[in-house]
């Protein structure tokens, strides 16, 4: 995401917070159109879901979601009370967890709420870290469902894991997975994924999808047809990311996805126990 949009968005959102006997939170109003909702009632389900999250955190949702209403202006001078709801720093990141990440105010909003510090520097780097872990278990998810195409259509999981090797094969420019994980001395026991930048990752769930699409879309059957589909679209994946002066191979492995995974878990769980021992929003 470019710095000047997180500026911006960070001046928007900072713009928009309230602080009461030390107590820093949101109106769901204002939030709606922060996070790009344009109705009320769709923002209300976002909210069900993050009370619902708070709950199985053991919080208690009463300190982070306080019913409120307000006065606004609805023409000829005239007003009406409307419902809202007061919102703390970690309801509102719940909140911002149950968005869709490839929007610009979700995937800020997502970082903004869960650091502390207001440092833009650490909100950047939230914001990479975020995008690294969305795009891995956007990549789980295509290859889970190509194992699940190519098994209907007589493919074992040998067969899968040789498809996926000469996939990446095609990608790294004749790197296989076991190649790879030894250039970038990884356990071969880890997924390759795992320490692989958030471009390469990308370019492999890409690849992956048109496969998926195609061995649908085709009806392709058989390890040896449905093993060229998937080579072509890496092939074309390593197409782009040359001509962009990138060379996937080349790059430096990045730290274990996991132990990144548990590190923003932590960090939820930070949030969430040191907005329990602040005083609870007054009730308006």
């Amino acid at each position: 995401m470019d710095k000047q949009i997180i500026s911006r968005l960070r001046k928007t959102f900072e713009e928009h917070a309230y602080e009461v006997d030390g107590v820093e939170f949101w109106f769901a109003r204002d939030l709606q159109q922060l996070l790009g909702y344009s109705q009320w009632r769709n923002f209300l389900i976002a909210i069900e879901k993050a009370k619902e999250s708070c709950k199985n955190a053991g919080q208690k949702m009463e300190d982070h979601f306080a019913d409120a209403s307000k006065m606004v202006a609805i023409g000829s001078e005239a007003k009406r009370e409307i419902e809202d709801i007061l919102l703390t720093r970690y309801a509102s990141y719940l909140i911002a967890q149950n968005g869709d990440p490839r929007k610009e105010e979700i995937a800020f909003a997502q970082s903004y709420f869960a650091v502390q510090t207001r440092k833009q520097e650490l909100i950047e780097k939230r914001i990479a870290l975020q995008e690294r872990l969305s795009a891995r278990n956007k990549l789980v998810n295509a290859e889970t469902e190509l194992s699940k195409l190519i098994y209907e259509r007589g493919v074992d999981d040998s067969g899968f894991a040789r498809i996926r090797s000469k996939g990446d094969e095609a990608l790294f420019g004749g790197y296989g997975t076991k190649q790879m994980k030894r250039k970038l001395n990884i356990p071969q026991k880890r997924p390759l994924a795992d320490f692989l930048p958030t471009v390469t990752i990308a370019a492999k769930n890409l690849a992956t999808e048109l496969t998926n699409f195609n061995v649908k879309q085709n009806d392709l059957k058989g390890e040896g047809r449905i093993t060229d589909e998937h080579v072509k679209n890496n092939l074309e994946m390593r197409r782009v990311l040359e001509k962009n002066k990138i060379v996937p191979e080349h790059l430096p492995p990045e730290k274990d996805i996991k132990k990144l995974e548990r590190k923003v878990k932590k960090k939820e769980e930070k949030i969430a126990n040191s907005s329990r021992h602040k005083k609870e929003i007054t009730h308006q």
